[in-house]
């Protein structure tokens, strides 16, 4: 029923910014809880940040506070992740994925996301 598609990734030196975009598809996406994943060779898919449906909440995991900013544009169905000072720590294939708002965002539990895009990769160089 959602169709999420990222881009935006590609290789950038350390110290350098990114921004990633999710477009969803349908009229629907004002009522989705948002967030960013992402896996790293030889690691788990972990949790990167979150935006709940109306924008007035987000969630980041500690590594990226303050250097990475999460917003959305529901007029364009879009949600954003914009990356700053980026490490190469950060090298991973990046995910995008929808929860349905029926209930408060559990923003880190990837289990009730609901929709999933293919994946954008982000390689950070030293």
């Amino acid at each position: 029923q959602v169709q999420l598609v990222e881009s935006g990734g590609g290789l950038v030196q350390a110290g350098g910014s990114l921004r990633l975009s999710c477009a969803a598809s349908g009229r629907t996406f004002s009522t989705y809880h948002m967030g960013w994943f992402r896996q790293a060779p030889g690691k788990e898919r972990e949790f990167v940040a979150a935006i709940n449906w109306s924008g007035m909440n987000t969630y980041y995991v500690d590594s990226v506070k303050g250097r990475f900013t999460i917003s959305r544009d529901n007029a364009k169905n879009t949600v954003y992740l914009q990356m700053n000072s980026l490490k190469p720590e950060d090298t991973a294939v990046y995910y995008c994925a929808a929860q349905k708002g029926f209930r408060t965002i559990s923003p880190r539990t990837q289990s009730v996301y609901d929709y999933w895009g293919q994946g954008t990769q982000v390689t950070i160089s030293s």
